[in-house]
Formats: structure tokens, C-alpha cells, sequence
């Protein structure tokens, strides 16, 4: 199966030289770096490319990478992994790491489901960024439902963060973890939210993650996800956490009565 994009032309350029043309601008100037993982935005390119352009020219060169993004529409399997085939985008086909993919299946809390993948943008927009910076890649993408702040979810994330962190110790592999933070919140509210949910990233601490959002009435879409990789960062022994970029929608529109917040953040 070939999954077909669903955004280009809204949150990216949907031809070919109008994209690489963006994206080279929005690489320009960043440094490359040596980060395993990643949290990267996934909002339209005009507002929090920049942002994921740091998060994404700070990964080192790896063959492969899995991608964990909330599912917005709430389709299909709370964690989901297409499996097999191909993402397409204006800038190519990139194949899927079966391999891969069927070995962090064998995690409990995991389906293979290509219903949640159909629609969701927060995956395929971090795409065209990885086919800027590195040439021949394969994906596992995963898409989580976010439930709530539970018990429950909280533990589901760290059962799979660790079964990741177990499948790639020996492979060659990325991670990105896809999310915005505060949404329509004026900007100083947002920068206040966030630097206190930032701030449990920073330490490693995805309980405290959880108990943050919930404290301060959090709008960060991507929760799971980078519960998700707070887990599997600390299975891998990571210790640093970077925090690479941070902007928000109003340094665009110049509207800071209610922003949408992106943060670029590396672990490694």
C-alpha cells in the first residue's frame, strides 16, 4: 500500500521545486548535530517550519526512523503501526522498515492498523523535512491516540517506549516524536505553560510530564508520543536534552492574542 499525502498544498508546498525551495530556507543557517530522537512540530511550514527544521538537522545520519504522532482524528487502534508499503510525498516514496516495524509489534499495547494513518498529518509532515536532510531512509510510523492523563495511558506509553528503546539498541535508529504545545492561548500564557511542561522533558520525568499537563490545563496534542520517547530515552541510558528552538504562530501572523507554541527538543 502506498499512503498518498493528505496535506500538501495546505501545510506544505504540494510541487516538488516549490518545496525544496521552502525547505531550503528553512534549513538555511542551522547547524547539523548527533541527536537520537527528537520532538518536532506539525503544524503548516510558514508557522513552525523553521522550528522543525532544527529539530530535524539535529538528528544524526541514520538508515531508518521511527516516527511517533498523535492521531487527531481518533481513527482506528489507540497505538498504531502501518506496517508495510510506502509513504509518498512531493519529494518521493519512502518505504516503511518492515522489519522493524514487526518486532515492535510484538509489543502488547500495539496493532497494526492502517485506519489511523489515512487522514492523520502529524506523521507525514515531518517527511519531507527527513527527505531534506538525509537521503536513503526507511519509517515505522506509530500513531497514538491520546486518551487523558491517566494511569493507564501513562503506563501503555512506557510499555512501548521501553519495547522501542529494547528493538533499535543494536539498529541504527532515529525516533521523532511529532507535537505541538499550547494552542490558541495569547502568547505569554503559552510561554508560561510550556516552559513548566518543558521543563519535566528536560528532567526525563514523564509522570511528571503527565501531572504537569493535567496541573495547568495543558494543550500540548503530542503528549503521548513524547511520553512515548521519554521512556525509551531513559531505557537507552540518554542524558542530555536540548532544547533547540522554540516559536510560536504569533512570530508570523504578529498575532499574539492567541498563538499556537512549537519546540524543537533533542535527546541524546
Amino acid at each position: 500500500m502506498i499512503r498518498r499525502p493528505v496535506v500538501a498544498g495546505m501545510f506544505y508546498p504540494q510541487h516538488e521545486d516549490n518545496l525544496k525551495e521552502q525547505l531550503s530556507k528553512l534549513f538555511e543557517g542551522i547547524e547539523k548535530n548527533d541527536f537520537l530522537c527528537v520532538v518536532s512540530p506539525h503544524a503548516g511550514y510558514e508557522y513552525s517550519g523553521r522550528t522543525a527544521a532544527y529539530a530535524i538537522n539535529s538528528l544524526r545520519s541514520l538508515g531508518n526512523f521511527v516516527i511517533l504522532g498523535p492521531n487527531h482524528n481518533l481513527m482506528g487502534s489507540k497505538f498504531s503501526i502501518m506496517g508495510s508499503g510506502e509513504w509518498e510525498t512531493p519529494l518521493g516514496t519512502i518505504g516503511i522498515d518492515s522489519e522493524l516495524a514487526k518486532k515492535i509489534l510484538k509489543c502488547e499495547v500495539v496493532q497494526e492498523d492502517e485506519i489511523a494513518h489515512t487522514h492523520e498529518h502529524s506523521i507525514e509532515v515531518q517527511l519531507p523535512f527527513l527527505q531534506y536532510r538525509f537521503k536513503n531512509f526507511e519509517i515505522v510510523p506509530i500513531s497514538i491516540s491520546n486518551i487523558d492523563y491517566s494511569e493507564d495511558f501513562l503506563n501503555k506509553c512506557e510499555t512501548l517506549g521501553k519495547h522501542i528503546a529494547k528493538t533499535i539498541k543494536r539498529k541504527k535508529t532515529g525516533v521523532v516524536a511529532s507535537s505541538d504545545f499550547s494552542h490558541y492561548l495569547p502568547a505569554e500564557v503559552a510561554k508560561e505553560k510550556d516552559e513548566k511542561a518543558v521543563e519535566r522533558i528536560r528532567k526525563l520525568d514523564p509522570e511528571g510530564f503527565f501531572r504537569t499537563l493535567e496541573d495547568i490545563d495543558a494543550s500540548v496534542c503530542g503528549y503521548g508520543p513524547i511520553a512515548v520517547l521519554m521512556y525509551m530515552a531513559k531505557s537507552l541510558g540518554l542524558k542530555k536534552v536540548k532544547i533547540l528552538n522554540h516559536t510560536d504562530s504569533g512570530d508570523t501572523t504578529g498575532d499574539n492574542s492567541a498563538v499556537v507554541a512549537y519546540y524543537a527538543i533533542g535527546f541524546k
